[in-house]
């Protein structure tokens, strides 16, 4: 599993520090975990799988794929009451899954081309 939480934390791209903060862990215990010196707790297994939408049997025994989907009936109530595309509900699930540091970066952007100074 140690090697499935680096390949995690490299994929979303965080530090062992930022992906630790999220799941409630310090830098060195990811180092730990991925250094397999020490094994996650189910606690822990469990806020990463909720924090990071990982499936809990790729995560545990390597089963199957590494995110899991969002549930399709919230993405499909959202997409039917505002008219939206395949396309759409594609960049809204992609958007979603984004580590909330790359959700900044894509927020700032889309803040610089459509909202000016006045509408703020």
């Amino acid at each position: 599993m140690n090697n499935r939480i680096k390949e995690l934390r490299k994929t979303i791209g965080l530090s062992q520090e930022a992906f630790g903060e999220k799941v409630g862990i310090t830098k060195t215990s990811v180092s730990r975990l991925e250094k397999g010196e020490r094994n996650p707790s189910e606690q822990t297994i469990k806020s990463i799988c909720r924090e990071y939408n990982v499936d809990y049997f790729w995560l545990t025994e390597g089963i199957g794929e590494m995110f899991t989907d969002l549930p399709e009936t919230l993405i499909d109530e959202v997409a039917e009451e505002y008219d939206l595309s395949d396309l759409d509900k594609l960049l809204v699930k992609r958007y979603m899954q984004l580590p909330p540091e790359k959700r900044k970066v894509i927020i700032e952007y889309l803040r610089s081309v459509f909202i000016n100074e006045k509408d703020e």
